[in-house]
């Protein structure tokens, strides 16, 4: 199958990206996933309603918040319109060192605006916690955040994020599938955490700390308290996001035996966690 030509990749992208708008200051760009009207953005551009999107076409319309991602800082956005322009995700897996990669955004006001450029690596990023981004050196700037990184044939593999130290950095379009398929809201535990490097029986490893529980949660319901950090589940330890997400996947009721840390961090406590009792979205 021949590769579309470049003005057709772009003007592809362009159709399927919006303008999202979240309370007075919060603006940014989304993706349209799924023509039934879903929308992937960033989770801070979503982060206070109300919530209008803008299409390509100028249309606006409000949305509601559908599930989110606090950690991988990824919000999923529901609009009661259909038959939209919607983009198609490419396996993140595969990208490689070098490739050409296009962004499609609003930074600064500027509607559906392109950069190109090409991938760096694809991993952590030091500082920024566990898990993996896409860092290439596409220019970003207030306004891309929410908008699609896609390969060369048009194709999403990322979703843009931020600008650090110069570099941009996308999530991974695997890791939003996921949560698209609903595999990190299967059950929720319902904590906000952030992830911190720790010291524990002589051993440098991963914990979360818990910012925040949400209420009628299964966290809540197994008196974890703030500041309270994860450290394992189930006897394993927690190396990475990944290692939490997986805990929390499944289908039905179950009992997880987490690991935590508290007040002085000088003793390993265990607590029996209830999960797919909730319908809150997992953190």
């Amino acid at each position: 199958m021949p590769i579309p030509g470049f003005g057709e990749i772009a003007e592809k992208l362009r159709r399927s990206t919006v303008q999202v708008r979240a309370g007075r200051r919060a603006h940014g760009s989304g993706i349209i996933v799924r023509s039934e009207g879903v929308i992937v953005t960033n989770a801070h551009v979503a982060a206070s309603g109300p919530i209008e999107v803008q299409l390509w076409d100028g249309t606006c319309s409000q949305a509601e918040l559908w599930a989110g991602d606090a950690v991988r800082d990824v919000a999923i956005l529901q609009m009661s319109q259909s038959g939209l322009p919607a983009a198609t995700f490419a396996d993140s897996d595969q990208l490689r060192i070098g490739e050409l990669v296009v962004a499609i955004g609003n930074p600064l006001g500027f509607v559906g605006a392109l950069t190109t450029g090409v991938v760096h690596a694809v991993g952590r990023v030091p500082g920024l916690g566990p898990m993996r981004w896409i860092q290439t050196d596409v220019g970003l700037a207030p306004g891309s955040s929410g908008g699609p990184l896609a390969d060369a044939r048009g194709q999403v593999v990322g979703i843009n994020t931020m600008l650090a130290r110069g570099v941009g950095l996308a999530v991974p379009s695997n890791s939003v599938s996921r949560l698209l398929r609903g595999e990190q809201s299967r059950a929720p535990l319902g904590i906000v955490a952030r992830p911190v490097e720790l010291t524990l029986g002589g051993r440098t490893q991963l914990g979360f700390v818990i910012l925040e529980i949400i209420k009628n949660s299964a966290a809540q319901a197994a008196s974890l308290m703030l500041g309270d950090t994860l450290v394992g589940a189930d006897g394993q330890a927690l190396d990475s996001i990944e290692d939490l997400e997986r805990v929390l996947e499944g289908f039905g009721e179950r009992v997880v035996r987490l690991q935590f840390l508290r007040g002085d961090r000088a003793h390993l406590r265990t607590v029996a966690v209830r999960l797919g009792q909730h319908s809150l979205a997992a953190a």
